[in-house]
Parts: structure tokens; sequence; C-alpha cells
């Protein structure tokens, strides 16, 4: 027998006394008392003194309660705005830009508020798809720390204040007369996608542009401008790619356009018995990353090892010898497979690379070339115009300024205190300009130290327009009126070069003079595009190439230890860095929360931290690594500085590699949220002369004594040590067994089913539910989903899921309605040489055979005629019961309150729950409140929830269909994690309307449909379709994966025969 499992913890593989405990105790959830004789979480328990005590109180304080009513006053509209009407969404088309990213969206406005973003399914390379953060956005528009009025920076001895400026007309005479005899200007902003904006700053007299991007893509701009003569970036088809290599390029989460390219990638993954084949991907990286985890095969290197990599692929293709030397055999094992796959698919593969090396791009460039992916899987006929920053002019404009040659810097959307390799020279440089300004949301780091800080519009406040593709235009429109005191910057730009216009009327005038009267029908779609050309191949030039080859075989070689900086999908690079939604986010890998840290793999924990991970000895502390939040700390030095930070060790990492995110440690001038929330790391970013390097080949990792609390969620839920939760197999596999998953279903049916009578209404003493009209169901297509968690916080956003805090996170009290389970899959004795990793979205299941229903003792949740559980929150007093019966564990009690619903106002402190995080206080702020959704119930205290299948959703589409005297259509209900999702991994609908697309996905997938634990007889109405990984390797997991299941199915029976 194999030793390969599916596993979430390290506890779990070295079946330490804790996790026995766990999947014993199944839920660990700590319970809102003091630990005073220090116990512990897991044995932590109510003194029947404090149980009497708070039954007492429950009682007494629900006697009190119905003697008052609790009053609300509400201010109407002394005279309703046109269009408006209450209960009734409308619908904006606009664009979520932000620092380079673009996505088209719709926004919902409720009364006046924008409170969700949908995605714009006009949008032809989206497709309706989204990111977290773009779901996020909506929240920043609430933000109680943005800026209000315009602030002057005054200086008075060693104090520092700032000033507001009182009226938008004295700030522009102000900075009118500093500007007078002033010749040097300069725009420093992050990437300018809007064509509007561009016009204006082309018209501006005297004005240099330069643009710089905390995530640089120089090196792939200047490579491309070496080898086809054009400093920009073609569109990569992963739809047409029938092999995809990807060299350190994370394209499913943060690589340039994620959303389009986790759309196309995900067409190449459908697949079913009519259609069995797939693409295949290959991944190299240094760390674990969010696009690692979907890929067929992965092989792990140094990040100084990129180039290698990239050439010995070039030389391999060519048949050319002098490839550099490899010592590692795994590493050429894994390069030479790639050539011959990529060989055998000339014309329909596609290699994308993440290094910002120019050396590397030109490399890959020959790659592409060769291979004959130009013109096919990558097309030149189309650019991308995100990151466009090139470093160098960064660089010289940090020179220049220094020099005292720049007399006034204007800044908008670059934060290069925070991003800048180096920000401390950038900071006295910024000390010899006369006359500094920054446009921006909040007083970040660089507005800090500029002279005016003038507050600019959210997105959702403003007019605008975006490029994000060649042909490709789309619009940004405001859904509320501003809410402070804020002015587009374009409009400041106008007035200052001499144009009384606004920005508003030049924007309307500019598209008006291209458009006419089709101006307004392409605003409201929100996007206008070109007729497609052909696909072009460009103009390739392989002059580079050698001195490219050159370069990467004289560069230095990595120390023993290398540091690799990535980006999160919650906070990216830190521009949203303040939202609580995505703090609270779990990373798809660490399913952490809340922080950064330095990822390691498991033999260098050993090393440096004399953890062993892999030690079955279950007495031992360390193998309850997971149970508990603290964290051993390192001290991480490179480029003279040095940080401390906690480590959390993670299977699939480069044994010599560290990894690291960016995007926290934010001033905490930006809110309490941010407060005290991880380290800058961008200062440990190198320049190789050309570009930054976001590796670090020379640093140093120290042990220290000191621990940090981490919170973590997978190891919230048990599912009692069974595995057959995720089902798994390989497409070699799937074609010769197609039925595999199917025959194993029916197998279980025939052991679980009754003796005589019908499986679903013998089976159970309780009568079945019938659903005569609608039946609503779900369907997840593991092999679509890659983890990006955009459908969980469209959730959140959704249904008022609350913000608990970092520390009632590391309670076990975290809220979300879905989360995204992660596995890992290795060998049991060498679970650092991962095999693969499984994302499955967990939901409320809404069983037929509802454990939960039956031991409500208030009947609080219930089973609706259309086949959902449903929960009724004033019923619900908060036993529990439900939770524990729940075998999937989805159901999420209120231990504290959250929302500020309740009517006793002093719950969010007293003592009962301990002081909550000030993050939950700054979300129940009234500016903050803005976002719910008034369609769904705010939860109090005591009060279990969970995933409603968008309950609110469904009947506003059946009122609709009943108003305009239809039967309700297949996809005029859809959730919101399905409208979120940009892989098209959610489906759902009604399961007895035979045309539905639920029905036909069930229908088409019979070979990999399954339900999970369904042995248990609950009967969900969410199924999930088996992930299929094209490769070899995971035979040996496979067959030990359901000789598994198998004997849990042996011992389940047994227990259901007792």
């Amino acid at each position: 027998m194999s030793d390969k499992k599916y596993w979430q913890s390290f506890s779990e593989l070295a079946n330490s006394e804790e996790y026995e405990k766990k999947i014993q105790n199944e839920f660990q959830e700590e319970l809102p008392f003091e630990d005073k004789d220090g116990k512990g979480w897991l044995d932590a328990s109510t003194p029947r003194r404090d149980f009497l005590k708070y039954l007492g109180f429950s009682t007494a304080a629900a006697s009190l309660a119905s003697c008052k009513t609790h009053v609300r006053k509400a201010v109407p509209f002394a005279n309703k705005p046109e269009n408006i009407y209450p209960g009734v969404a409308k619908y904006y088309a606009t664009t979520y830009v932000q620092d380079g990213d673009v996505i088209p969206v719709l926004a919902k406005v409720r009364d006046g508020r924008p409170i969700k973003i949908e995605g714009n399914n006009l949008c032809s390379f989206t497709q309706g798809g989204t990111s977290a953060r773009a779901q996020a956005s909506v929240l920043d528009l609430y933000d109680m720390n943005r800026l209000r009025h315009p602030k002057e920076r005054v200086v008075k001895g060693t104090e520092v204040s700032y000033e507001e400026v009182p009226s938008f007309e004295q700030l522009d005479k102000a900075i009118a007369g500093k500007l007078a005899g002033l010749r040097n200007l300069v725009l420093l902003t992050s990437t300018v996608v809007s064509p509007s904006t561009k016009e204006i700053i082309a018209q501006y007299p005297n004005l240099k542009h330069v643009q710089f991007d905390a995530d640089s893509y120089s090196g792939l701009l200047q490579a491309n401008e070496i080898s086809f003569g054009k400093r920009a970036i073609p569109a990569y088809n992963f739809d047409k790619a029938n092999v995809i290599v990807s060299l350190g390029a994370d394209f499913l989460a943060t690589w340039l356009s994620p959303v389009e390219f986790a759309r196309g990638y995900s067409k190449g993954r459908k697949i079913n018995e009519k259609n069995p084949e797939m693409s295949k991907h290959y991944q190299f990286e240094s760390h674990m990353s969010t696009t690692g985890a979907s890929a067929d095969e992965r092989v792990t290197h140094r990040p100084s090892q990129i180039g290698v990599v990239a050439l010995d692929i070039l030389n391999m293709l060519n048949g050319t010898e002098g490839s550099p030397v490899n010592d590692d055999a795994k590493l050429e094992a894994g390069i030479k497979k790639v050539v011959a796959d990529l060989k055998a698919h000339t014309g329909n593969a596609l290699v994308v690379c993440g290094s910002n090396d120019v050396n590397v791009q030109v490399i890959v460039n020959a790659i592409n070339n060769a291979i004959g992916a130009y013109g096919n899987t990558i097309d030149w006929s189309s650019t991308l115009n995100y990151r466009q920053g090139i470093d160098a002019e960064m660089n010289q404009l940090v020179a220049d300024m220094a020099a005292g040659n720049v007399d006034a810097l204007f800044i908008q959307g670059a934060n290069p205190v925070y991003e800048y390799h180096d920000a401390d020279s950038f900071k006295k440089a910024l000390a010899k300009v006369k006359l500094t300004v920054s446009f921006n949301e909040k007083l970040d780091e660089t507005s800090e130290w500029c002279n005016y800080i003038i507050p600019t519009h959210h997105y959702l406040e403003s007019w605008g327009d975006a490029e994000p593709k060649s042909g490709y235009t789309s619009f940004i429109q405001p859904t509320i009126f501003p809410l402070f005191k804020t002015r587009a910057y374009q409009t400041s730009l106008l007035k200052w070069s001499g144009n009384d216009t606004d920005y508003e009327t030049y924007f309307r005038n500019y598209w008006t003079a291209k458009l006419g009267a089709g101006f307004d029908a392409s605003l409201q779609n929100g996007v206008i595009e070109n007729t497609a050309a052909a696909p072009s191949a460009g103009s390739y030039n392989g002059a580079g190439v050698a001195n490219a080859a050159s370069a990467i075989s004289a560069a230095k070689k990595g120390g023993a230890i290398e540091l690799v900086l990535y980006q999160k999908v919650s906070v990216g690079n830190g521009k949203q860095g303040g939202n609580p939604w995505l703090l609270e986010l779990p990373d798809p890998i660490t399913r952490a929360t809340w922080d950064n840290y330095v990822m390691m793999s498991m033999s260098m924990a050993k090393d440096v931290l004399g953890l062993d991970l892999t030690d079955k000895n279950k007495e031992k502390t360390i193998n309850n690594y997971e149970y508990y939040p603290e964290k051993p700390v390192v001290e991480l030095t490179a480029n003279g500085k040095t940080l401390t930070l906690p480590v959390l060790v993670i299977p699939g990492m480069d044994a010599h590699t560290i990894a690291v995110a960016v995007g926290f440690g934010r001033s905490e001038k930006l809110g309490i949220a941010v407060a005290g929330v991880g380290q800058n790391v961008f200062g440990l970013k190198t320049f190789n002369g050309t570009t930054a390097d976001y590796f670090n080949s020379n640093v140093e990792l120290k042990k220290t004594d000191k621990k940090y609390k981490i919170a973590q969620t997978q190891i919230h839920g048990s599912y009692e040590g069974r595995t057959e939760v995720v089902k798994e197999t390989t497409l070699a596999t799937f074609k010769k067994h197609p039925n595999h998953f199917k025959e194993y279903r029916e197998e279980l049916a025939k052991d679980f089913a009754p003796l005589t009578g019908d499986f679903r209404k013998e089976s159970t003493i309780y009568p079945d539910h019938p659903q005569p009209g609608l039946k609503w169901g779900m369907s997840i297509d593991m092999n679509s989903c890659t983890g990006c968690h955009a459908c969980v916080v469209a959730c959140h956003a959704e249904n008022n899921v609350p913000v608990v805090g970092k520390s009632e996170v590391m309670r076990y009290h975290d809220m979300h309605w879905l989360r995204i389970d992660r596995y890992f899959v290795s060998d049991e004795n060498n679970p650092d040489d991962v095999k693969a990793v499984v994302f499955q979205p967990m939901l409320c299941q809404h069983c037929d055979n509802a454990p939960c229903e039956n031991v409500c003792p208030v009947a609080a949740t219930n089973h609706s005629s259309e086949g959902y559980n449903q929960m009724t929150y004033n019923r619900c007093i908060g036993t529990r019961y439900c939770a524990n019966n729940c075998p999937y564990k989805v159901r999420r009690f209120n231990w504290a309150d959250y929302t500020g619903a309740d009517s006793f106002p002093n719950n969010q402190d007293q003592k009962l729950v301990g002081k909550l995080d000030a993050v939950v206080h700054q979300m129940n702020d009234d500016l903050t409140r803005m976002v719910l959704n008034p369609d769904v119930t705010v939860r109090s205290r005591g009060v279990i929830e969970k995933c409603s299948f968008c309950v609110q959703r469904l009947q506003e589409a059946k009122l609709t269909a009943k108003k305009e005297d239809r039967v309700l259509a297949d996809g005029d209900a859809k959730t919101a994690c399905m409208t979120a999702c940009p892989t098209d991994a959610i489906v759902f609908g009604n399961v007895h309307d035979k045309e539905s697309r639920i029905t036909k996905m069930r229908e088409d997938n019979q070979q990999r449909l399954f339900y999970v634990i369904e042995q248990l007889h609950t009967l969900p109405n969410v199924n999930y379709l088996a992930k299929i990984r094209n490769t070899e390797e995971l035979l040996e997991v496979e067959e030990h994966h359901e000789e598994q299941a198998a004997e849990e199915k042996k011992e389940t029976a047994t227990e259901a025969t007792h």
C-alpha cells in the first residue's frame, strides 16, 4: 500500500494527541470565558457557576426586553430623488481601477448607496468574472479613514500637522502662486490606463510623466522592446494552449490580468466523458503559489535559478550544447519533460514568466518563438496596458530630485515611500523639491511627506475611462454623490494648467466627439470594443538572445538562503491594505489571516528552528503546531535592514527559499484596521541596474526566542478523520475508467440502502420533503476552482457577514459562510514533497436529510418548500446543537455582537467575551454600515448563521418574474458566489428544470459527480465534480485514497449496525 495521503495539517500527519482530540470534539471554538486554570483551548469548559449565572441573565434579559421595544428613528426623504424606488436596486456599469488592475463591473445601488460589486457580462475578456479585491472595493468607499478635505502639511519645529484647506478655490490659488516661475514639473503616477487622462497629461505644459508600479513588469516591457521593437505586453490566450508552462508567474492570482487569464485557463480544464481532453500545466517556482497549487506538475527551484531554467529549456528546444550546469536532478528531469511536451505541441503551447529581469524575459520570448506561440497563444494584434512603469525612469527621477532638478512633483496612485526599494533615498530627495502635491484617498506613507494632500474620489464616485487592452474601452461613472470634499485629480491638473473645465465635462466632450449620439448607450453598457483584428505574430528579432544568455550564465549564484517576495490574492501590493474584508480573508495556501510571515520548508524549519514536524512522537508539542497560534519568530536581514517576522512552515517550498508577502506593514494613519498588521518588506527588493528584482539572494535568517500569534482557519472544522471529502484522479485513469467515481457512489448506495424500499424515503425515520415546484441546487467544479477567493468576499458583502478581528479568528470564531478548504497531497513520510494541492469550496450543503434540522429545539433551522435549509434568526436561542450535528462544519455562531445589532449596546465589550479588536468597532461606524445589504438581516449575538443560497436573490428573481407575468427562467436567480467566480466553477439553478444549466451539468458529468461524505445519507443539494490532474504521478495517491475511503466506509457501516 502507498504511503501517500490527503492532509490539511502537520498534526494530522503525525496523528498527534491534539489531532485525535480534535476529531473527537469536531469543534475547536473557544468558549467565551477566561482560562483561569491554564488548561488551554482544547480543554476549555464552562464552569457550572458561570453557566447558571449567564442562564439566569438570559432569562431575565428576555423578560425585560419584552417590556419595551427598542426605538430607532428613520429619516425619510423630504423629496424623493428621481428614479429611486424603495427596495429596488439599480445597477450602474463602471470599472474597478486600482493601481493598474482593471475589471469592468456593475455596482449594485440600493436607496442611493452602492452595496455590492458584480461582474459585467458584456466584457469579452472577463465575461463577468471578478476578483476578491474588486468585490471588497465597495467597502473602501465607506472607509472612515478617507481624507475628507484638502490638507496642507505644516511644520513647526519638530511638530508636524496637517491643516484643513477650507475650499478648493483657496487651494488652487495657493498652488497656482507656488507654481508661478517653476519649470521642471513631474507627475508621478502608477500606470495610467485612461485615454482621456493621458490626453490631459500630454497637454499640460512643461510636465514630465513618470509611471511607477509597486509590482513592476519593467523587465517584460523592455524585453519585448528588444525582441519586437515594441515596449508593450501582448495578449495571452490561455484558452488556446494545450501546454502551459509558467516560470514563476502566478497568472491565476496576481500576474498581469488574473481574472482574464483564469477564465481562459479554466476553459481548457473543463472535462467530461464526451470531451476527455484537457490542457497540461507545468509550474516552476520557488514557493507554493495559488497558480502552482492548480498545476498538473510542479517543480521547485531557487529564485536565482529562474534564468538557468529558462535557458535550459531554450537550449534543449534548439538542441544546442552548452546548457548551464544544473546539479538538481529533479529540476533537470522536469525541464526535459517540459521540453518534450512543448515540442509535441508546437503552435499550441504557451510559456509565461514572472521574472522582472530583462535577460530572462528575452530568453522566454525566444522559447515562445521556438514553439510557435506567437500568432496563436500569444497575440500581438492586441496589447495589454497594465503595469507600464519602467524602473530605470523611476530611479532617474529620484536622482533628478536629489540633484535639485525637479521643481514640483505631483503624485497620484504611486506610494514610493512605502513601495520603492530605497525609500530613505526617495524621502531625502523629496525634501529638495520646492512643491510636492499628493492626490490620494487616504493619508498614506508618501502623502505624509508632501506639502499638500488633495483628496480624490473613490472610483464609485468618479467619471472616467480605462483602456485595459488596445481596442477595448471600459467606462467609469459615479454611483453615488461624493461623500466628502473630494475632487478628481484630473480637474486639478486642468485648473493648474489654465483650463477651467472640470474633468467630468472634459471626459464627456472627449467621448462625445468620438462616439457622438452613441456615447450614452456605451456608458450604459460600460464597455465598447473594436472589431477583433486577426491574430498577429509580431515581428520577432532574436538578436538579443546571445547577450541575454551570456548575462544569465555569468550571473552570481545565490546564497545559502534566498528570499522571494510575492503578493496575496487579498491585499495584493497593499493599495487596499486597510480593507478589513481582505485582511480577514484566509490565504489560499497558508489559510492565515491578518498578517504576513516567513514561509519556509519543513527541512529549513528543522535546520534553522530545530522544528521537526515529521516526528511521530505524539507527546511533542511541535506535533500540535497548527493548534496553537503562537509561532516562532525569526530575524530576517537583507539590504542592511532587519525585520522580525513569524514563521509558517508550508510544504512545497524550495528547500533553500523563504517567501514573504508584500502589502503589509502599512502606516497607522490609514486606519486602525492596519495598526500593527505585518511588516513592510518592499525594502528587501533589489535593483539590478535595470529593473527591480522581487527576490534577494543575500539574506540572513536568525532564530529568536520570541513568539507571535498567527490566526489560521484551516483546522477550525473537523470531518472526524474522514478523507473522502475530496475526489481526485488522473486524466489517464479517467480515460481508462470514466465510471470510476460513479461506480463508487453506486457501491455506497448499495452498502447503505435500507433492506426494503426507496433509499431516500425508507432509510430515515423522517418523511421526505416534497418539492413540487422549484428545487434549488448547486454544482461546484473542482477542476475549475483556483482558490482565488472572489466567491468568499462576494458572499461576505452580499450577506452582511461580520468581521470579527484577529483575536476572534484565533479563538475559532471566524464567520465566513463560505470557506475554501485546502488539501495537500504528498507521501506521508515526505510531506515536503507535495504532489498536488486541492481546493474545495465548502458551504452549507442544504441537505434534504439535514442533521441540523431535527436537533433544533425551537425549529429555528428548517427545510423550505424549495429544497434549501433556512434559518429563522429571531427563533434561534443559540444552543448550537445544529452546529454540533453538522458533519460539514459550515454553521457560524455569533459569540459576540460583531455587528452592533443588539439592543444591549455593551455586548461588544462586556467581560463575557473579552474586548473585541478595534476593527470590529470600525465596521460598526455609521459610515461603514452604509455598505450593509438591507435585504439581509443583520444578526445579533447568540444567533447561528450560515449560507442561505442567497435567498433574498431568489425572492427578488421570483417577484420580478411574477411582475412580468412569466415563468422563472434559468439564470434569473444566481447566488453571489456564482456571479463572482472568474472561472465559472459554480453553477446554481432549479434542478427540476430539465433544461437548466445545473441539470445538464449533472447529466453530462455523471462520471465526475459526487457528494461530500454521502454515506452519511444527509442528501445534500450541493454536488461536486471531481478534480482531474493531467499527470501520471497521482496514481498511487488515488489508489491509497480509495483504500482509505473503503476502510472508513466499513467503519461507518459497522457503527450504523451497532
